[in-house]
């Protein structure tokens, strides 16, 4: 089975909207190649104003913590770097997508990575999960759960795991022999009743493709 590096990240933030000041506390990525995690980045960062006790609750990270931690602008510029140009995950992506874009702009950085959601793609390969949270497929895939969560690499590692673990569900259901960022991208916008008719369709492009490299 061959699919593409990947990055899958995750923020942690002062609240849900960049256009409301928030901003991120920690960010957390992993990448993804030939199935494995070979490299891994974290750092908290300090937002420049205190964070709410709400806040702190949800991610065990407080005040004291970030208090010496590097400015949000000096974490996103080596993030920036982490990343390049290589694809990238998240689980409600719309939420982190917001807040990679609103850091970088604000250092003149204008990034144009391909984007997929593990979230919208899950409820297309797992639709009999109760829910698509992450703890909740975590559980629901059988895979190796530590009980944390609401921490950046944390929610990265896991969520890379997810994205392997749908990657060898596509490969194991339809045969699949080449699983591309593009067709993980399409998958979040099928309708859930349309999925087999998607998968169908795309093994018979992959076989006439091979039949033509050998004609």
């Amino acid at each position: 089975m061959q699919e593409e590096a990947v990055i899958v990240f995750d923020f942690e933030t002062t609240g849900s909207s960049p256009k409301m000041g928030d901003r991120p506390i920690e960010v957390g990525a992993v990448r993804i190649e030939n199935r494995m995690i070979v490299d891994t980045f974290q750092s908290l960062m300090n937002p420049g104003f205190t964070i709410t006790s709400f806040i702190e609750s949800i991610t065990g990270i407080g005040n004291d913590m970030l208090l010496n931690a590097p400015p949000c602008e000096e974490v996103m510029e080596q993030f920036a770097a982490f990343i390049g140009t290589t694809p990238l995950v998240a689980h409600n992506a719309s939420f982190d997508r917001q807040f990679l874009d609103s850091e970088l702009e604000q250092l003149n950085l204008y990034p144009e990575n391909a984007m997929a959601c593990s979230m919208l793609i899950s409820r297309r390969i797992f639709p009999n999960a109760p829910n698509h949270k992450l703890r909740t497929l975590i559980e629901y895939c059988g895979l190796a759960n530590n009980d944390v969560f609401h921490r950046a690499l944390e929610d990265a590692e896991k969520t890379g795991h997810l994205w392997i673990t749908m990657c060898d569900t596509i490969y194991e259901t339809y045969g699949l022999e080449k699983i591309s960022f593009p067709l993980m991208q399409q998958l979040e916008k099928i309708k859930k009743v349309k999925v087999e008719a998607f998968f169908e369709r795309k093994v018979v492009e992959q076989k006439n493709s091979m039949l033509h490299l050998w004609s």
